[in-house]
């Protein structure tokens, strides 16, 4: 589906509701990114609630400005994954430990399990996960402050 053919809006509810241009409505349809971390603006789809894919959007660059607005509002408002800038203390070496960050939604705290919960995305991009399911995204490993990449080369 071409992005001119992409009608969305939301309902009385904040629901999204997208109109083909066959004219068929689909209601409660949610945006979902396909690669989320390696490339978050390639690759999105629209999916109703059970699940089926009824609009593909190559890249959101292509999207007039109002509707890439509206579906990265919806995006920020589903998912949730901080990103984290520095690396302030762990508890301990050995875990679990409780380690003090910096994340681009402020400093917060979380239990990391094990080492297997921190994983490579990339050659400079890490994935760790809390003890809740919370996952973290550490992007530029090289950018890390000296401090922080000390500590973090000690759970690698």
């Amino acid at each position: 589906m071409d992005a001119a053919q992409i009608d969305l809006a939301r309902d009385p509810y904040g629901k999204l509701v997208l109109t083909t241009a066959d004219g068929e409505r689909h209601a409660g349809v949610a945006p979902v990114r396909a690669f989320p971390i390696q490339a978050p603006d390639e690759g999105v789809s629209l999916m109703t609630g059970d699940g089926r894919e009824v609009a593909w959007i190559p890249s959101l660059a292509d999207l007039p400005p109002a509707l890439r607005s509206l579906i990265e509002e919806e995006l920020q408002g589903r998912e949730f994954m901080p990103v984290i800038h520095a690396i302030r203390s762990v508890s301990s070496y050995a875990t679990p430990s409780t380690w003090q960050v910096g994340t681009d939604r402020g400093d917060t705290s979380f239990v990391l399990r094990g080492e297997e919960d921190i994983r490579r995305i990339g050659q400079d991009t890490l994935l760790i996960s809390d003890s809740h399911g919370i996952h973290f995204l550490l992007r530029d490993l090289q950018g890390l402050d000296r401090q922080s990449r000390k500590i973090l080369d000690r759970f690698l």
